[in-house]
């Protein structure tokens, strides 16, 4: 049977995730996802409202017009997990496809929301939940599995696609978490399984963010801990604290909303992406909040949350807030601008329960956040976090558990692979022959 990979988005660049695996004439489609930095130099621009050719000549979204050259039906399109830069062009480019979209019940949940929010094209096609663990059939040779792993989102998988000339797996992304703080841990023995049977694993399509970065990502339970012992020192501030993470991040937003209330604080989740995470986790069952949690996404309702704040004592309050990359448009951005009812004063906290996105656009605006934050007087804690990528550790416990015949980086640039090439070489892997370093647009055949 023919494979062939067709690397499309985020093979030059953090963002815009997508890649089309063909296995004779049936095709998988894995992620659609945006480039936020591409969107956020511009002032005021809506994604919802913008044609697909006009991002993608932006370089917002993946240009998939090398599907073209793929000979075959697409008989899915499988999203791993909700971050945007996998899920934020579904709206613009799963209708060109006659595919259910397949995904694990909170990422399908999250693709509806954007799906809804789309104000240009009609998206139609049928929606698939299946749960880590599960498989379907791919036309009549081939079968796709879900493998739990485990990210800085809920529901995450790493999809595998089974050919008469063996799997292949999209590793994108993930950590080796054995202790998260909710769901399941990663599920090392399936991928082990998954090497060792049958012909193996044929290829592996790999994230490489953190490749550069030496020993391992710690669990979401290091950074839990982490966290509390930073909000139980301020238990005795009399002033304001603000708190900032990943709204995607539930296991981190739940952690912050327990230990605002072991500190004698009411939290409050404030911005439209925290009211749609946090929202579409609990609709769904994955997470219990306390039944008076208020999350307000709309400028109204979050301005009149912030007037009760200060109306009632800041002191009583833990605003949980978009705005850790320092988006412009994003409530922490906004209160360090003053545009908000909430007043930062001299010595109030802020604490940025997120890594900067190692991305340009992200580094410049979070220096910015953060300065106009210090110049109210506000005291910064950075970098409260763990990231949801593997580091090299990890990596190399990947290529152990799988064993692929072919590896091919993705998720970064040249740059940003350059440790998976060292480390992939490390294993026996050689440029050009079985450890393929491509770019977006192109075709890779695997077998003939």
């Amino acid at each position: 049977m023919d494979i062939e990979i067709a690397t499309i988005g985020g093979y030059e660049e953090v963002g815009r995730q997508m890649t089309a695996v063909r296995a004779g004439d049936d095709i998988v489609v894995f992620d659609m996802g945006l480039n936020l930095s591409k969107v956020l130099i511009h002032d005021n621009v809506q994604t919802e409202r913008m044609h697909s050719l006009d991002l993608i000549d932006m370089g917002a979204i993946p240009d998939d017009r090398v599907m073209s050259d793929l000979e075959g039906d697409v008989k899915a399109i499988v999203p791993t997990h909700g971050h945007l830069d996998h899920i934020g062009a579904i709206g613009k480019l799963a209708h060109r496809y006659d595919a259910p979209i397949v995904a694990s019940p909170y990422t399908l949940e999250l693709v509806r929301e954007e799906i809804n929010d789309e104000g240009k094209f009609a998206v139609d096609n049928d929606l698939v939940e299946m749960d880590a663990g599960e498989t379907m059939a791919i036309g009549d040779r081939c079968e796709l599995e879900f493998v739990n792993v485990t990210h800085s989102v809920i529901g995450a998988i790493n999809p595998v696609l089974h050919t008469p000339e063996g799997a292949v797996v999209y590793g994108l992304d993930k950590r080796v978490d054995h202790t998260p703080v909710v769901g399941d841990p990663i599920d090392m023995q399936r991928f082990r399984e998954i090497g060792r049977e049958g012909d193996g694993v044929l290829c592996y399509i790999e994230d490489c963010t953190n490749a550069n970065r030496k020993g391992r990502t710690p669990s979401e339970a290091v950074a839990r801990r982490q966290l509390k012992d930073v909000m139980h020192s301020m238990e005795d501030w009399d002033g304001g604290i603000v708190a900032t993470t990943f709204a995607s991040h539930i296991a981190r937003v739940k952690s912050l909303v327990e230990f605002a209330d072991d500190i004698g604080r009411e939290p409050i989740l404030l911005g439209r992406s925290m009211e749609k995470y946090s929202g579409a986790a609990e609709r769904i069952g994955a997470v219990t909040f306390p039944d008076n949690l208020g999350m307000f996404g709309h400028r109204k309702s979050v301005d009149r949350s912030l007037e009760r704040v200060m109306n009632e004592g800041k002191e009583n309050f833990l605003p949980i807030v978009t705005g850790h990359q320092g988006e412009p448009r994003a409530m922490l951005t906004r209160m360090g601008r003053g545009e908000t009812p909430y007043d930062i004063e001299d010595g109030d906290k802020v604490i940025f329960s997120a890594g900067v996105i190692p991305e340009p656009t992200n580094e410049g605006q979070r220096y910015q956040s953060e300065q106009l934050l210090r110049m109210q007087g506000a005291r910064i804690y950075d970098d409260v976090h763990v990231s949801g990528h593997l580091r090299q550790e990890g990596h190399y416990q990947m290529l152990d558990a799988l064993q692929p015949q072919h590896v091919i980086p993705a998720h970064q640039d040249m740059e940003g692979f350059s440790g998976y090439v060292s480390l992939a070489k490390s294993r026996g892997y050689t440029l050009g022959r079985d450890l393929h370093v491509t770019s977006n647009g192109n075709t890779i055949q695997l077998v003939e």
